[in-house]
């Protein structure tokens, strides 16, 4: 698609949706354009108090299993720990080693350390809990054992329920950093002390499908594409939610530009800039909101560079948050960085006209950054060691540490989906399943 036939396509879309506003504003239930304002209504709850009841029906049939089985488990379901293959002789872990492994990921995940670990396994020693963290545990064979664990939570039929593997969502989790560290930085909003953040993306099938640690001080944005492009399972995800913080005018661009539908929650709603491409075009009853115009030109000139970037970024060849922090740090003058923020803005207002005219897309954004929070809470409960506070001073050692979490709650999201579908077997075999609520139960003991 040359430049010239990207702004035809782009205004026709955008010009589809004003019109559309325009013809349905008097009847768009729980909005209200106020002078210059959108106005949104909060969504009321819409999950039906008896998947509540089914949830824990269904949970109080499952049976009680300590954390070192479940992992045995579904190693043998999956056998993700074959992929933990030993980064010199690239051997799987077999025997007693993957006893050790099991333990190592167990020692990580849940945050009490190599030390604890060995005095809580007789017949397992420091020395080799922290040779399989060292050899075994290296970002490859852990992002590649994740993938094994989201790949067969996304065949499995009650999955099929929650989603189909096309979306998903994306949010921070900070945590303490107990020690000095170059990776570490205090932030108010957090209260006192350093930390960091583990950002997690989270599918709609309450999978963990990637992680990664970033600046508690960061904005959230820059790392959306990364997580969306280079993760290795077979999810094929085409819509992303974020919230607030999640979404920057350049995001919009490159996101549209990579295919993805960019989604985040618009909680400012009221003060977003909405943008016009051809002022021309009459639109008077809602002309108070639409207070800019898209620079063309720019866009014109820089369209193959843009495109050069994306394509690179899709190759691997350098990474979307290095770039857009780049991009974001430039000034006004930098026309690449200048042509990318005006395509987004096209997007965004795209977006914001169908977020505000179609309540069923807020819905879908609502109930996708709900499995990421939940994804959170259960990551906090296993995270439980040391008081939830990373010791490690190193960026990688610090990573170890949330992918070995990634581990534990995939696999944990894996056992409770098996049981849960031979639960939901047994009700119906009684006649006792409502099938319609099976949406709302949750891998993650709860409710969406």
């Amino acid at each position: 698609m040359s430049a010239q036939e990207y702004i035809i396509e782009r205004n026709t879309a955008l010009n589809e949706r004003l019109d559309y506003i325009l013809e349905n504003i008097d009847s768009l239930e729980g909005i209200s354009i106020d002078k210059s304002r959108i106005r949104l209504d909060r969504l009321e709850k819409d999950t039906p108090e008896d998947a509540k009841s089914l949830s824990q029906t269904l949970y109080n049939m499952l049976p009680r299993v300590k954390l070192t089985d479940l992992l045995i488990e579904v190693s043998n379901w999956t056998g993700f720990d074959e992929h933990l293959a030993h980064a010199s002789s690239n051997r799987p872990p077999k025997g007693e080693e993957k006893s050790i492994v099991m333990a190592t990921i167990m020692a990580m995940g849940t945050n009490i350390g190599l030390t604890k670990m060995a005095e809580a396994t007789p017949g397992i020693t420091y020395h080799q809990l922290a040779n399989a963290a060292q050899w075994r545990l290296h970002e490859d064979s852990l992002s590649k054992a994740q993938a094994t664990l989201v790949n067969f939570q996304h065949h499995l039929s009650l999955s099929k329920y929650w989603g189909n593997g096309s979306t998903s969502s994306s949010d921070g989790m900070r945590v303490q950093v107990g020690v000095s560290s170059l990776h570490a930085d205090a932030n108010p909003h957090y209260g006192t002390g350093k930390g960091t953040t583990i950002y997690r993306f989270t599918s709609d099938q309450f999978s963990s499908f990637y992680t990664k640690v970033i600046n508690t001080n960061a904005r959230d944005a820059v790392h959306v594409i990364d997580g969306l492009l280079h993760h290795e399972s077979e999810l094929s995800i085409e819509e992303h939610y974020t919230d607030t913080a999640g979404y920057t005018d350049q995001v919009f661009g490159l996101s549209h530009i990579l295919g993805f539908r960019f989604a985040p929650r618009m909680r400012d709603l009221s003060d977003s800039k909405l943008y016009v491409m051809d002022k021309s075009n009459v639109y008077s009853k809602i002309d108070s909101i639409l207070r800019g115009k898209i620079n063309i030109k720019i866009i014109q000139d820089n369209y193959d560079d843009v495109l050069r970037l994306a394509h690179s970024i899709r190759e691997g060849r350098v990474s979307a948050s290095l770039i857009l922090g780049k991009l974001g740090s430039y000034s006004r003058q930098n026309k690449m960085a200048t042509a990318l923020r005006e395509m987004g803005r096209i997007e965004k207002t795209i977006f914001i006209l169908d977020y505000i005219s179609n309540e069923t897309l807020r819905r879908r954004i609502q109930r996708g950054l709900n499995k990421g929070e939940a994804m959170n809470g259960l990551a906090r409960a296993l995270f439980f060691g040391k008081r939830g506070e990373l010791r490690e001073r190193g960026l990688q050692d610090q990573l170890q540490r949330a992918s070995a979490l990634n581990i534990l709650i995939n696999a944990t999201t894996v056992w409770n989906t098996v049981y849960l579908t031979e639960a939901t077997k047994i009700l119906k075999e009684k006649g006792l399943l409502k099938e319609e609520l099976l949406p709302h139960i949750s891998p993650l003991v709860g409710n969406i």
